[in-house]
């Protein structure tokens, strides 16, 4: 934990001063239970919101858990947790349940948090603010550099954050995460009541707090790198079968896929369709030595795509229907070419309603909301019908008013024009 109110220690720059490391410098991680306690009794003491971060090591291993967690409070300063050490931070959590959480980009820390069993009852997410007032870059650095003209010291946001012990370099990285992240939320906050967006804003914090898991993909094999360059069904069982028996060796040695078998090894090995494992092994990649241990395992794979009847290969191209039926907006024309006509108009609508009041289109109306409703009208295309629609597919009051008469007017088919007499 550090103190607050010492002056940030900044280097000039030629577009801003830089912040190198944090004011009152980088605090040990707590690992061990009392700390955690000590911490937990000092943020029920402090005051304002708090200022929270973690790190994960996404491309280095399967899961998606912190690896390390990151807060900050007036009166207390900065607190580092190793959460491999600490896998429960309840404590934490009962000690700052009632207070403002300000995260930047929370929907990617939030369900890492969750399973430590920190989960906010009010939040300020500074990207999505800087989103809502029309920012187009909004990069943490970026941000604080604009709002509040202060560069940071940044570089060790793809890091292996699983490594212990964490150098110290990381941990600058880390504790600069939340050194400004409170400042940078009170300058958001002022701009957003200027621009009388306050209630936007709470109405997408509000959201994002209780925002779903995301579903699982369908066929997610179909994602591999590559899979374009195949021709045939065949070939494609066996980057499905290799896919999914690489997923479950990567899950149970918490090792993200791709470092244990690129996709790119992947499509070499359905192309080839080795009928050996020594053949397998002529091929690149897999005649590593950390490869040829696996071996029989990925030569399996291929066998069982092998031997799939005909009629259950899958076919070449992946399923053009999302789940409620609706298809890819490419195939509109071909399908329904009044929808397609219908998403023309309300994508228009909606872009020119988000340059009217400086918001990002995404945030006026997500595009997969602007999508279902233009695949699926209400039969009557009026204002009240059209916003009964859009709430049903998630969209939040203040987006509500602002497009639902346009969208209206929008899916509204043109009358034919009456041939001249």
């Amino acid at each position: 934990m550090t103190d607050t109110e010492s002056a940030p220690a900044v280097e000039d720059d030629a577009a801003a001063p830089v912040l190198r490391e944090p004011a009152a410098g980088v605090p040990e991680p707590i690992v061990r239970a009392s700390q955690l306690t000590a911490l937990a009794e000092a943020l029920r003491a402090g005051s304002g919101p708090v200022a929270l971060d973690a790190e994960r090591a996404s491309g280095y291993r399967y899961s998606q858990r912190a690896y390390l967690v990151q807060l900050r409070r007036a009166g207390v300063g900065t607190a580092l947790i190793d959460p491999i050490a600490l896998p429960d931070l309840t404590e934490i959590n009962d000690a700052i349940a009632d207070t403002e959480w300000v995260l930047h980009a929370a929907t990617q820390d939030l369900p890492c948090l969750a399973e430590l069993n920190m989960r906010p009852t009010r939040l300020f997410d500074t990207e999505l603010a800087g989103r809502l007032l029309g920012d187009e870059r909004v990069a943490l650095g970026t941000m604080v550099e604009r709002h509040l003209n202060v560069g940071l010291e940044k570089g060790h946001s793809a890091a292996d954050w699983s490594t212990r012990p964490l150098p110290y370099d990381w941990l600058v990285y880390a504790a600069l995460d939340v050194e400004l992240l409170i400042e940078l939320r009170d300058v958001l906050a002022v701009a957003l009541a200027d621009a009388g967006k306050t209630a936007w804003a709470e109405q997408e914090f509000g959201a994002v707090i209780r925002m779903p898991p995301a579903p699982p993909r369908i066929d997610p094999w179909r994602r591999t790198s590559g899979i374009h360059k195949l021709r045939s069904r065949r070939q494609l069982a066996a980057v499905r079968t290799l896919w999914y028996a690489r997923d479950e060796h990567a899950a149970d040695r918490d090792i993200a896929p791709g470092r244990v078998l690129p996709d790119a090894a992947i499509v070499e090995a359905a192309r080839a369709m080795p009928t050996t494992t020594a053949q397998l092994a002529k091929l690149p990649v897999f005649g590593g030595p950390r490869q040829r241990r696996q071996i029989n395992r990925w030569f399996d794979a291929i066998e069982a795509a092998r031997t799939i009847a005909d009629d259950q290969l899958p076919p070449i191209t992946g399923a053009t229907t999302e789940g409620d039926g609706m298809p890819a907006t490419s195939r509109w024309r071909e399908r329904d070419a009044a929808a397609a006509d219908r998403l023309v108009r309300a994508r228009a609508a909606i872009a020119a309603i988000a340059e009217e009041h400086n918001v990002l289109t995404q945030n006026l109306l997500a595009s997969d909301v602007v999508r279902r409703v233009c695949w699926t009208p209400p039969t009557t295309l009026d204002t009240e019908s059209v916003a009964t629609r859009l709430a049903t597919f998630g969209a939040r009051p203040w987006q509500i008013e602002l497009t639902a008469a346009p969208l209206a007017d929008a899916l509204a088919v043109p009358e034919p024009t009456s041939p001249a007499v």
